[in-house]
């Protein structure tokens, strides 16, 4: 048997009713962008496709929001309980960092 395998922390996943609402999210984001695409190719207007490209940021920040919220109360939480508060804690630093929060 590997002990390796045995001592390894359950990786948690996203939650159902969380995987439910960043999919459809993410199908609105695939569907804004088709459209900005074929704004571009129409040659609209430019202050027209940047409120378009805005929406889609604010799209994509609240999509790694619900992502988050649904980490930290779970996988956080059950690292913590389970001893893991080094990992969990630079797991954190590193997604603040590549954020650019820091």
């Amino acid at each position: 048997m590997n002990d390796i395998a045995q001592t390894e922390p359950e990786v948690r996943k996203v939650q159902d009713s969380t995987r439910q609402d960043v999919l459809k999210r993410l199908n609105y984001i695939e569907g804004h962008l088709a459209g900005i695409r074929r704004m571009i190719e129409e040659d609209k207007y430019c202050p027209e496709i940047l409120k378009q490209t805005f929406a889609v940021r604010r799209a994509i920040e609240k999509t790694e929001a619900i992502i988050l919220e649904g980490h930290l109360h779970t996988c956080v939480a059950h690292g913590i309980r389970d001893g893991r508060e080094d990992e969990v804690i630079g797991e954190l630093m590193d997604l603040y960092n590549l954020a650019g929060r820091a």
